[in-house]
């Protein structure tokens, strides 16, 4: 039997792997989609309404290995079994990025990653370039996936989060704008506890760029200098720092309260106080965000107008509610302890901080002067909180477990005193206790509501 030689299987039904299956189809491929747990019944309808096979509950591998091109979830670690029978049968696995990039015409691609303040950069680069009157679109780790993008409503802009594993099989991926915001170690699982593997799965956001193209990137951050100094890279580099620009470099920085860009022989100045998200990281995520706009063709006046008027992201230093004069801060979103790092540097107030779930191997030595300097109690929230005590017990006088959003928020409430803030930014994953952070989140957001 002679072998088709464009048949696409989908490994994961769901956002991404259904984008790509429809975009697949729409470009005359023979489409298969397989999933080895259970597909959400959303994406069951729009692949039986697409007429597009699949099969759940496991994986027929002597159909799969008859594939031309394999498209994998990011979520599918390579050491599952199926896809190592897939790389030795060597067929080509890509990411839905990849795949999506090559059906995308001459539309031009901004995209985002970093370990931290990826989904805050991205929707704000979307709402400026959207509030400029662009034809944009937000797609990739946060939205829409991108394929499914091209096949609904493709657009001239694609603004788009990435992460690390979607980065992991990517080819020919060519964004005209890269950013990388900052690197620190994270989902070390995925790659063999080896901090160099994530680096690189993080550069490769940039590897196929040329001297035509653009990378925006944090110069205070030592691991991507240390990187930078021993790698040869294409695109015009735009650098974005605390400090001054070194003379003739381009990119942004802070000089007291005024944020700077220079971009394309013009500079635009600003104050910080322009920008309605606070934070030392917003002022970081900030310019990254103003260099991208100006790269775009975006006027000055339009990105000061635009960061006034843009909202941050749900589960990322989100305010709540004041009761009783304590401020309650919905942070659900910082799994890692760089994120927590960043939160309680923004906060003015005596803290009390709610950690806990999954522990990644946390290093929680990074935040211990910040706890020191500004918490006051620390509440557990999760299955096992012995790293915490274990790291906490001896630098805070209260430290209290709980394993419920619920009783988290009631333990936060008893040791709070007007003029406090109750900060969930809990360093770790979220499973133990709940489906996601943002589940964590609004279960947090919900208790809080009830008090």
């Amino acid at each position: 039997m002679k072998k088709n030689n464009k048949n696409l299987i989908i490994l994961g039904a769901a956002e991404s792997g259904i984008g790509a299956a429809l975009l697949g189809q729409q470009q005359g491929w023979e489409v298969f989609v397989s999933d080895n747990g259970t597909i959400q019944d959303k994406y069951k309808a729009t692949l039986d309404e697409a007429q597009i096979p699949y099969e759940e509950g496991g994986h027929s591998v002597d159909r799969i290995l008859q594939a031309t091109c394999v498209v994998k979830s990011p979520g599918i670690p390579d050491k599952v079994t199926i896809v190592k029978k897939i790389r030795e049968a060597k067929i080509e696995i890509c990411s839905e990025i990849e795949f999506g990039f090559r059906y995308k015409g001459a539309s031009k691609i901004i995209a985002i990653t970093g370990s931290n303040g990826k989904s805050t950069t991205t929707k704000l680069t979307f709402h400026i370039l959207k509030e400029s009157g662009l034809d944009v679109a937000m797609v990739g780790n946060i939205g829409y996936s991108f394929a499914r993008q091209i096949v609904e409503n493709p657009v001239e802009w694609y603004v788009m989060e990435i992460s690390s594993f979607q980065l992991d099989d990517t080819h020919f991926f060519r964004p005209d704008v890269a950013v990388l915001l900052n690197i620190t170690p994270d989902h070390l699982d995925r790659y063999d506890y080896e901090f160099e593997n994530y680096i690189a799965s993080k550069f490769k956001i940039t590897a196929q760029q040329t001297q035509s193209d653009y990378f925006v990137v944090n110069m205070d951050d030592a691991v991507i200098e240390k990187y930078m100094r021993t790698h040869y890279l294409q695109p015009k580099t735009l650098f974005f720092t605390m400090n001054e620009l070194p003379k003739d470099q381009e990119g942004a920085f802070i000089k007291g309260e005024d944020m700077q860009l220079d971009v394309d022989g013009e500079s635009t100045n600003m104050s910080i106080h322009d920008l309605s998200i606070k934070g030392k990281h917003n002022q970081y995520n900030g310019m990254a965000a103003g260099i991208s706009a100006r790269i775009a063709g975006i006027r000055k006046e339009k990105i000061r107008e635009s960061f006034a008027t843009f909202e941050g992201l749900e589960h990322r230093l989100e305010f709540v509610a004041t009761i009783k004069g304590v401020d309650y801060i919905n942070d659900s979103k910082a799994t890692n302890v760089n994120s927590v790092w960043f939160a309680l540097e923004s906060m003015k107030k005596p803290t009390i901080l709610i950690l806990g779930g999954i522990d990644k191997g946390n290093d929680y030595s990074e935040i211990e002067e910040m706890v020191k300097e500004k918490v006051k109690a620390i509440i557990c929230m999760g299955v096992d909180n012995s790293p915490i005590h274990q790291y906490f017990d001896h630098i805070v006088e209260q430290v209290v477990d709980t394993s419920s959003a619920i009783d988290a928020v009631k333990a936060s409430y008893a040791l709070a005193e007007k003029g406090d803030v109750v900060l969930l930014s809990p360093a770790c994953a979220s499973f133990d206790l709940f489906r996601n952070y943002e589940d964590r989140g609004r279960q947090f957001k919900l208790a809080v509501n009830e008090l």
